[in-house]
């Protein structure tokens, strides 16, 4: 997992071969006037921009989730967001199968730390990272952008 601001987005654009590309339409895109939808960035990247009310901490743990062919770059648009998390090889509870055509696995543990997202922070979850994101009150617009691993 990395956590940090825009700003400093350069410094992790060897971590894979697509973060550059998946930085730089971060950064080229008007984040605060972006509508909400699903966006095509090229192949192996695409974003979701999503604005709506964050959930309590019971909510989002209910889909405690991980991905095993994606890696998630999720950007704070506006908002505050509390975000879970917990190592996977510390997971123990499995729910249910894994679903290869949304890429998710769910799981009934419960996050080992909690951290927060203001505006212009981002996490990059890899597929050893499981989250409950959209924690907290209030709308939260946030960006997602899926890199193909």
């Amino acid at each position: 997992m990395i956590i940090d601001t825009l700003a400093n987005a350069e410094k992790y654009i060897g971590v894979h071969p697509l973060f550059a590309q998946a930085f730089q339409y971060i950064k080229s895109t008007d984040l605060a006037t972006i509508e909400v939808g699903k966006y095509e960035i090229a192949d192996g990247l695409k974003a979701i921009v999503s604005d709506k009310p964050g959930m309590s901490a019971e909510e989002s743990e209910a889909k405690f989730e991980c991905h095993n062919n994606n890696i998630d770059i999720q950007v704070c648009i506006r908002g505050t967001e509390h975000i879970g998390w917990k190592t996977r090889n510390e997971c123990k509870d499995q729910k249910g199968e894994y679903n290869p055509e949304k890429d998710v696995l769910f799981y009934n543990d419960k996050p080992t730390m909690q951290f927060t997202l203001n505006d212009n922070q981002f996490v990059v979850f890899f597929p050893e990272d499981v989250h409950a994101p959209m924690i907290g009150e209030g709308n939260i617009k946030k960006m997602v952008v899926k890199v193909r691993k």
